[in-house]
């Protein structure tokens, strides 16, 4: 009986993995959430390490039959993921890394033993080192979360918000009430040089959103809606009263904006750091068109299960949960920026936009400046030499940051019109 090429057969079914993967993944009947995107992922794998193992078996006289292995490994762990959700995926966080782990060794030894084709070995041999790296990034994320969680912070405090708690630390006295928003990715000790000086004068605070820092991770999405609302439960049951002034930098100006749309009465001031622009209306249709939200709730799914692996870790020393959050916020930008977009009138309450004076674009100038026409009690102040990290990293531009938010509260004290 006439026998093929065995390395046909395993380029082919390593490309039907993948594209059953991807077919899985994206498959309708698939909740989007981050076990399940996992497991059919897992699934799809499996169905080419499966065909691995029976093609080469009927049409080649080099049957691999230890690619049966990691059919079952991916198989079986795929299928409890899709069955019985996230309780099983934190089991397998600690079964998986030795399991993967084992199979690659499995497949590299039986490999060299028995597939006779020097390209067959060639394609099989990053396969296999990426598994290898798989289950070691996912071990040590896996030990690291725990030693994470065990940890606790220095000052401030852990509120639950409901079914989640997030990390608040309030400084200083006085009225009103600070509470700085940082930019996506980033987190409450980014605001390390401004919160001193806000601190001095009256009491700010800081926290992290769901997922950062000290904050736990949230079951649901966090745009800038989300954010809102656990940053008002949070500010109410860590005893933090009104008024509030905001100061948000960059995508946290969208929050302070969503904010004081939902909590007008609590929202005294507003400070907006080289924050990221509502949406127009143009930009709010299409962030509703059909199907968009789906496509990013998988696309979210993917990358958080995809974090697991421990790259943000070796990357810039983010954990899992972070870098889950981090992407998380950009997918959902236009939700969050239409949803900033409700607030179209500040009336007269304060209100100062600090621009970056260097790296940005030329439309950037027309948005801050339409950001200050939200109110008619406002200011807008280009800050030359800074750039938009600068404001909060750079001592001097963070101390002119401070001066701004500090000049919102002194006219929210006195009830007058801001300085020049």
């Amino acid at each position: 009986m006439r026998r093929g090429p065995i390395a046909w057969i395993v380029a082919g079914s390593l490309i039907a993995g993948v594209l059953a993967a991807v077919l899985l993944a994206t498959a309708s009947i698939i909740p989007a959430t981050e076990s399940s995107m996992v497991g059919a992922v897992l699934s799809g794998l499996a169905l080419g390490w499966a065909m691995l193992a029976v093609l080469s078996l009927k049409f080649t006289d080099q049957p691999q039959k230890w690619a049966v292995v990691p059919a079952s490994i991916m198989g079986l762990g795929g299928l409890l993921l899709l069955v019985f959700g996230s309780p099983m995926r934190e089991a397998l966080a600690w079964a998986w890394p030795p399991a993967v782990l084992s199979a690659a060794v499995w497949i590299f030894l039986q490999a060299r033993r028995q597939l006779r084709s020097r390209i067959g070995r060639m394609m099989l041999y990053p396969v296999i080192a990426l598994l290898a790296l798989a289950s070691l990034g996912s071990g040590y994320e896996t030990v690291r979360a725990v030693v994470d969680a065990g940890a606790s912070p220095v000052q401030g405090q852990l509120v639950d918000v409901g079914g989640h708690r997030l990390y608040l630390n309030c400084t200083g006295s006085g009225s009103p009430t600070v509470v700085l928003e940082p930019g996506a990715g980033l987190m409450s000790s980014d605001l390390a040089l401004v919160a001193p000086h806000v601190a001095a004068a009256t009491r700010v605070c800081v926290y992290d959103r769901a997922g950062k820092g000290w904050s736990e991770p949230a079951a649901t999405p966090q745009d800038g809606a989300q954010v809102a609302t656990d940053l008002h439960t949070l500010l109410q049951r860590g005893n933090v009263p009104g008024p509030y002034v905001l100061a948000g930098h960059s995508f946290g100006g969208l929050y302070a904006l969503t904010f004081a749309a939902r909590y007008p009465h609590e929202t005294a001031g507003l400070v907006l750091v080289d924050s990221t622009a509502p949406a127009s209306k143009q930009e709010s249709v299409q962030a509703t068109r059909p199907g968009s939200e789906t496509t990013m709730n998988r696309l979210s799914a993917l990358v958080a299960g995809a974090s697991r692996l421990g790259l943000g870790r070796l990357s810039d020393g983010a954990t899992a949960s972070q870098a889950r959050s981090t992407i998380d916020e950009y997918i959902r930008a236009g939700s969050s920026a239409q949803q900033a977009a409700a607030l179209t009138d500040f009336a007269d309450k304060p209100l100062v936009v600090l621009t970056a004076g260097t790296g940005s674009a030329t439309t950037w100038a027309a948005s801050q400046e339409a950001l200050a026409s939200l109110s008619t009690n406002s200011r807008h102040r280009v800050i030359d030499g800074a750039t938009h990290t600068s404001l909060l990293s750079d001592r001097e531009d963070a101390a002119t940051t401070a001066r701004g938010i500090l000049d919102v509260v002194s006219a929210v004290r006195t009830a007058s019109r801001l300085i020049p």
